[in-house]
């Protein structure tokens, strides 16, 4: 009797320590971005996660299950388990007023997309690196699916370095005569047509045009480097031609300047458009080419956010920093000056007054650009090995990323007034 007494202490004792699975996100966490990928497990698997934020770097709270534990000792996350009373103290701690933690209820899995050719491209792309190591699944689309209006069934887009302008990246000047420029310009007129445009320019606005209405019917977008500022600026020369005749086969509109109309753009207003076909910008939304700033003591400050009032962009600035190096690409930040007042600036560099990481809402949807190319690479050129994120699993830059694609998962609420 006393033996069975004994065994019976022993499993209930055993059932409430290991009640909870706790993920740390402060700087005791050996891998960051795989935690991601473990949270996302949890979701598949039809497993709530609590995103306690402001605790521990933005930590996670799961239902402790054999499966989830194994899963974290293979993958190298750190976790710790807990009992429902140490779960329930913690929760209560957040909940207080004095603190400024919250807790977000993740609830279901979001459908992933990433936009992107189904050709090979001379560079990789930071969020597809990051959902391949992280373990996430996803699936790729490109201008036939989000023109036969297939974007709907998906819940995050993340729009893949990009042209929305049909100026082909004005990768001009320097790779006219490389053979994947020629190939991926004929590649691109061949679809058009095949897809009923003229060219390309009109074809991308299209895209454009199907994307936001995506964003207007719930749909949450994630753009980086020049698949921010292009696709702006491709909303606001609605009707307008912006490209030279060696993009286009005809002449500019000589009043395209003129024409912009910047009631359509998602964030920015009042850029002046680079014509010149020889140069490799679009506008002067983005700051890369005045920029005077040595890589060394370049970096970015994320925003602290109020998370019981702005759980929003309190989710989407979670990390174990909030100092986090820069990075470049061919769009890397944007000039705080052509930014639209209603836009929220979740990350900037004051010291230059460029933005790097901003968001907003649309409809009921919202979208976030964050600019440059890979956050572990400070100057990615084309033709570069992709980055190794095994080597950086603890990355803040590919942090945010991934705050991004759970962003969808948690919990609608009221918003506060």
């Amino acid at each position: 009797m006393k033996n069975l007494l004994f065994i019976i202490i022993c499993f209930i004792s055993l059932n409430c320590y290991s009640s909870y699975i706790l993920i740390p996100m402060d700087d005791s966490q050996t891998n960051h971005l795989k935690s991601y990928g473990i949270a996302f497990m949890s979701l598949e698997n039809d497993v709530k996660v609590s995103w306690l934020l402001n605790y521990k770097g933005g930590s996670f709270l799961i239902k402790h299950y054999p499966k989830l534990e194994k899963e974290c000792i293979i993958r190298g996350v750190s976790y710790q388990i807990i009992a429902d009373v140490q779960s329930t103290q913690i929760l209560r701690s957040i909940s207080s007023p004095s603190v400024n933690q919250d807790v977000v209820i993740l609830e279901k899995a979001p459908k992933i997309a990433i936009y992107s050719p189904k050709h090979n491209q001379p560079w990789d792309d930071a969020v597809t690196l990051a959902l391949a190591y992280a373990e996430i699944p996803y699936e790729v689309v490109y201008d036939q699916e989000v023109l036969a209006g297939l974007l709907p069934v998906y819940d995050w887009l993340h729009l893949h370095h990009e042209d929305f302008t049909g100026q082909y990246g004005k990768f001009y000047a320097t790779f006219k005569n490389a053979t994947w420029y020629k190939q991926q310009k004929k590649l691109f007129e061949q679809t058009a047509l095949k897809l009923g445009f003229n060219k390309v320019s009109e074809e991308k606005l299209a895209v454009a045009k199907k994307i936001k209405e995506f964003v207007l019917g719930g749909g949450f977008v994630f753009a980086m480097c020049s698949a921010t500022d292009s696709y702006d600026i491709a909303l606001a020369s609605e009707g307008t031609d912006i490209c030279m005749s060696m993009f286009d086969g005809d002449p500019a509109d000589v009043h395209s300047q003129e024409k912009l109309d910047f009631s359509k753009t998602f964030a920015f207003k009042d850029f002046t458009l680079v014509k010149n076909p020889n140069q490799y910008e679009f506008s002067n939304i983005d700051a890369t080419s005045n920029r005077r700033i040595k890589a060394e003591i370049d970096f970015f400050t994320l925003f602290d956010f109020s998370a019981k009032w702005d759980p929003v962009p309190t989710m989407l600035c979670q990390n174990h920093t909030m100092i986090i190096k820069g990075f470049m690409g061919q769009t890397t930040s944007f000039n705080n000056q052509f930014i639209k007042s209603d836009v929220l600036i979740m990350g900037e560099t004051k010291s230059t007054n460029e933005s790097r990481y901003i968001h907003g809402k649309l409809g009921n949807g919202t979208w976030t650009f964050y600019g440059g190319h890979d956050p572990e690479d400070y100057q990615h050129k084309i033709g570069d090995p992709k980055t190794d994120l095994s080597l950086h699993p603890n990355s803040p830059g590919y942090r945010l990323i991934l705050n991004n694609i759970l962003f969808p998962a948690a919990k609608k609420r009221k918003q506060k007034t």
